[in-house]
């Protein structure tokens, strides 16, 4: 990398670099390019060859050099899409062929990302990786909407899961019984298809049907947009909107906190309302 580009990146020199014939396995976060991580943003700079998702955001990919080659490999639901074996392979691939390679996916690899799977592809053909982690949606996206994913008031548990598997149907290994009882705050990602019978599970499992639910769609991008209704409403509400994917489904009582905490909206010249949990604390102090 040259001087030029570490001074405009700002990036500290002690960082490692990428290393021709490795894979660096890295998180984009969840939309703004702001929430790339240092390591993330200087390999970036450094690939010969990036192979990114969807859900990557075009500001992110500005960062990488002007000769690197871009790869897209993203897999996007109900669309034609690249296999996830092939995906892998391509990764030896290119590592075998001498490059420096970034596989750079939305969110956190390691976050319902298959970086995992990846990962596991490159040992099995003996080719040297790192993992970047990256701000996760189901945490950061929601902080854009103004959503705490935990609040000492409201929760000490947070349950993150997929609305599902690698057959497109709802997971039949989650407990739902056990996540409707145990867990105050539901985070979930992909689960929109799937909604109706994702709700249906939970109320089933003794959730009320008024449960607040809020869905982030383009969390932290310029088309952020978010749609709070109920548990019980979820898939009519989600309908009659019009809202597409991707989006982080959350529902618990902390999408109550928005009203205050929306600190995006406010920039736009929204009005934060007051806590809605202070009238409680001072019935009970």
């Amino acid at each position: 990398m040259s001087m030029d580009e570490q001074s405009r990146l700002a990036l500290p020199a002690a960082l490692p670099a990428i290393q021709p014939g490795h894979v660096w396995l890295a998180g984009a976060g969840p939309g703004d390019p702001g929430l790339l991580t240092l390591l993330a943003a200087k390999a970036l700079s450094e690939a010969d060859v990036i192979v990114h998702d969807a859900l990557v955001n075009e500001e992110c990919l500005k960062l990488a050099r002007a000769d690197a080659m871009l790869e897209y490999a993203g897999k996007r639901g109900g669309k034609p899409s690249a296999k996830q074996r092939d995906i892998s392979l391509r990764l030896v691939e290119l590592a075998r062929s001498g490059h420096r390679v970034l596989r750079l996916k939305g969110g956190d690899p390691f976050v319902f990302g298959r970086g995992g799977e990846e990962a596991m592809t490159l040992i099995e053909h003996g080719v040297p990786f790192r993992i970047v982690p990256g701000v996760t949606a189901g945490i950061g996206g929601l902080a854009y909407a103004g959503i705490p994913v935990t609040h000492r008031e409201v929760n000490h548990a947070v349950t993150f899961l997929t609305g599902h598997d690698s057959a497109g149907v709802v997971p039949d290994r989650i407990d739902w019984d056990a996540i409707g009882r145990g867990s105050p705050v539901i985070v979930m990602y992909m689960a929109m298809k799937h909604i109706g019978q994702i709700a249906g599970n939970l109320i089933a499992a003794g959730r009320r049907a008024d449960e607040p639910v809020a869905f982030v769609c383009n969390a932290a991008t310029s088309e952020q947009s978010v749609m709070e209704t109920t548990l019980g409403r979820a898939e009519a509400d989600m309908l009659a909107s019009g809202i597409e994917p991707p989006a982080i489904v959350v529902v618990g009582e902390v999408v109550r906190l928005r009203a205050s905490l929306d600190w995006l909206g406010a920039l736009e010249g929204r009005k934060l309302l007051p806590d809605p949990f202070a009238e409680g604390r001072k019935h009970s102090a």
